[in-house]
């Protein structure tokens, strides 16, 4: 019987690394599109066939490739090539376009019909304000509480705009009075458009991982954020595996709100959950592969090959998997946390020394794993240390 190929859009990252070593420890047969030598996915063992991503839209090429790869299934990682490839559903004879619909990737990019949903399940939300002109912001922001977070209520549609108007997309900042807030926002005013408004939550980030087919997860995985780059919040660099013993009501009420959206695949329901009054609080769902998914993959909670099994291949029963208590360590940007807390006057310089400590510390534990390292296929972190020297040794030039 011949083996099957997919291809896989995006494996220039430790997300897209990890589906590619699942499929391709299952016996597929990967055909890896990504941008460069630089791409991780193209140094590793699993990659059957490496493509540099052609240009332009993925309408104007896929099918192309399709074809000469005899590829029967096509995946991808960004939230960008999902929507594109949702649009093509339907298009390529003998292929499955293994992504959501456009209508639910749609919902669930938006974090204001997100958490209109969410209420509707009795799961709680910060309480929110979208500031829709200028005129408005100084009264408003004089009459809600603080601290605040402030974030794009939908990062994909508006990130073009703002690189074309010289503006970064940040995934979150934070503002402790009207003051602070106000500074933020009105760099938007000339955008033409201000982003999200939120009430902070306190705790930690807990992410809570499902795969549904038909209603029903087929697969579940939690895991609790201990640090993030930039530490404001952004890529989860240092995380720990839960025990499916805990937060059982709450990861009932995710696949509620999963199975009411209609959502069928991958997904993230991320929560700030704060121990101290027991509540949980919706952040967002990622509607793609995750950040931290190699830990769900060193857990043996394999996602990548759940969406293959359950999308592709069409089977519905469960996968059950044994947490095991470990960590994995996103290791470039979890140093840059580290030097960003030494460099924190504001932290006595015990607690410094205490947390380069720790930090050092998990280096020797034999639960820690990491996004990109693995003896079963070095090759791309080796490929990864090469380039980061040589980027590097240009710098010091």
């Amino acid at each position: 019987m011949a083996i099957s190929r997919v291809l896989l859009i995006g494996v220039d990252s430790p997300i897209g690394l990890t589906v590619l070593r699942e499929l391709g420890a299952h016996g597929l047969e990967v055909i890896c599109v990504g941008r460069g030598r630089q791409s991780l996915g193209r140094n590793s063992r699993y990659c059957h066939t490496f493509v540099e991503r052609p240009p332009g839209a993925i309408s104007g090429w896929l099918a192309a490739l399709v074809a000469e790869h005899s590829v029967t299934a096509v995946m991808a990682v960004s939230e960008g090539d999902l929507l594109q490839l949702a649009r093509l559903k339907g298009t390529l004879k003998n292929c499955t376009l293994a992504v959501p619909d456009s209508d639910k990737l749609a919902l669930v990019l938006d974090k204001q019909a997100t958490l209109a949903a969410a209420r509707t399940t009795g799961i709680d939300v910060p309480s929110s304000w979208q500031p829709e002109n200028s005129d408005e912001l100084a009264a408003k922001a004089a009459e809600i509480d603080y601290p605040v977070a402030i974030k794009w209520a939908d990062p994909p549609a508006v990130a073009d705009r703002l690189s074309q108007a010289g503006l970064e997309l940040e995934k979150v900042e934070y503002a402790d009075d009207a003051g602070a807030l106000l500074a933020i926002l009105h760099r938007y005013d000339a955008f033409g458009a201000y982003p999200l408004v939120q009430s902070y939550c306190p705790g930690y980030g807990l992410g809570q991982m499902l795969n549904m087919k038909g209603g029903k997860a087929t697969l579940h995985f939690q895991h609790r954020c201990l640090r993030e780059w930039p530490i404001s919040g952004g890529v989860s660099t240092c995380c720990k595996a839960e025990p499916l013993s805990q937060h059982r009501e709450q990861m009932v009420k995710s696949e509620k709100l999963l199975r009411q959206i209609g959502w069928e695949g991958p997904a993230m329901v991320e929560y700030r959950h704060d121990p101290a009054s027991g509540k949980y609080w919706l952040m967002e769902i990622n509607g793609r592969f995750w950040g931290s998914i190699p830990l769900a993959h060193h857990a043996r909670a394999e996602f990548g090959w759940e969406a293959y099994r359950t999308q592709v291949l069409g089977e519905t029963d469960p996968m059950l998997v044994r947490v095991d208590p470990i960590t994995a360590r996103y290791m470039v940007p979890d140093f840059k946390h580290l030097l960003a807390v030494l460099r924190d006057s504001s932290r006595g310089l015990g607690r410094r020394i205490g947390f380069a400590l720790r930090f050092l510390g998990q280096l020797l534990n034999p639960a820690t794993r990491y996004y990109v390292w693995s003896w079963r296929d070095p090759g791309p972190f080796f490929a990864d240390a090469r380039s980061i020297i040589a980027k590097a040794l240009r710098r010091g030039k």
